[in-house]
């Protein structure tokens, strides 16, 4: 099928088996270490932590790979609601993704459903619009040198069809056995090639994929994330996606794309459990420091909120351990003392930064991209 021809996209399930030798073994592997990420979320005493400084990285490497460009730096001023400081819009963008996430991870918990009613509510949450699926034509994939490479559903009827059926597939187990890891990989393509939205596809169909670890109890947090194994796979990540496309559904080329994503399920898991290890040392070496520097002033709402905010200030701290501001502002000159923050003036307010968590962050990514 020529690439500029429009891809019949099939009706799920798929009318083969799926489950071959090859795609089994990568499964069990990908499946083990799910569930280590799974228990090793666990040595985090607070979710919250964790929600919030995954689901920002996420939103960065995801944002990234749509080529909205921000920094650490930016996000962290961007949290602390520095007085004066215009958010950029590629940041702006950026937290509207990290807000999408946690907005679809707390009704996926209270529903217990992965609706078409929720993509919608993410997509929405992205991109600051009501405009739901697309009602009018004219939508194309290009590449680069902006020649057309796919062109998804254009009639409004087909993509409600479409997106009624993948909705189904999504939430009735009866409606196929499959290994739900094997569905995600399955889900997504089929989510990408009807391309429902005007805008925000490709992060809502990252997003999507989180959600329903989280709804099928295979994650409790949604903390694993594909964005970087993408980004760091770009390439092959979109050969793989349109060769289905090209070969109108071929098995081989559907078992080449879902071995591709049970290796990045894998693989990312490994990376965020080194991740949530390297947090946890962090957190320890705060807590043998400044247990002992405290006292009985030591409460646990102090580390909470120098992993909640990497970048904290006197407001933060007095909010969260119900102190004065001469308190909270002798507490936080106690840590820079032992070297544990580091403190900036910008105009006449004080910020403080966690200097080793947000190393962590930074080299943490730079290593992962040299080891592909």
């Amino acid at each position: 099928m020529g690439k500029n021809n429009q891809y019949n996209i099939p009706l799920l399930p798929l009318p083969f088996d799926i489950e071959t030798k090859p795609i089994l073994k990568q499964l069990s592997s990908s499946r083990s270490a799910l569930a280590e990420l799974k228990g090793f979320a666990r040595i985090i005493p607070n979710e919250a932590i964790l929600i919030s400084t995954l689901t920002l990285q996420e939103a960065k490497d995801s944002s990234a790979i749509e080529s909205i460009v921000t920094t650490h730096d930016e996000l962290y001023k961007a949290d602390l609601e520095v007085k004066d400081y215009i958010i950029s819009a590629s940041t702006k963008e950026v937290l509207n993704y990290r807000e999408a996430i946690q907005k679809g991870f707390y009704l996926v918990k209270d529903k217990g459903l992965l609706t078409n009613s929720v993509l919608k509510q993410i997509q929405e949450r992205l991109e600051g619009n009501k405009a739901g699926f697309r009602t009018t034509s004219g939508t194309t994939l290009k590449d680069s040198y902006g020649n057309i490479i796919y062109t998804p559903p254009q009639e409004a009827n087909e993509i409600n069809d479409l997106m009624a059926n993948l909705e189904i597939f999504i939430n009735d187990e009866a409606m196929s056995d499959i290994d739900p890891l094997i569905k995600i990989a399955i889900i997504h393509h089929q989510f990408e090639s009807i391309h429902p939205f005007y805008d925000g596809n490709g992060r809502t169909g990252r997003i999507l994929i989180i959600l329903y670890l989280v709804a099928n109890n295979l994650l409790d947090l949604p903390i694993l994330y594909l964005s970087r194994y993408i980004t760091n796979n770009k390439a092959e990540y979109y050969r793989l996606l349109q060769k289905v496309r090209d070969s109108n559904g071929e098995m081989k080329d559907w078992c080449n794309w879902i071995l591709f994503i049970l290796k990045g399920i894998e693989k990312t898991a490994l990376d965020t459990i080194k991740m949530i290890q390297e947090i946890d040392s962090i957190m320890r070496e705060f807590k043998s420091v400044l247990r002992p520097l405290f006292g009985k002033q030591y409460k646990h709402e102090l580390i909470n909120n120098l992993f909640f905010h990497p970048y904290t200030k006197i407001e933060f701290i007095q909010r969260d351990m119900q102190v004065s501001r001469n308190t909270a502002s002798k507490y936080l000159e106690w840590i820079v003392e032992v070297g544990l923050l580091e403190k900036v003036k910008v105009g006449k307010t004080n910020y403080y930064f966690n200097i080793k968590l947000i190393d962590l962050f930074v080299n943490h990514k730079a290593k992962e991209s040299s080891l592909q």
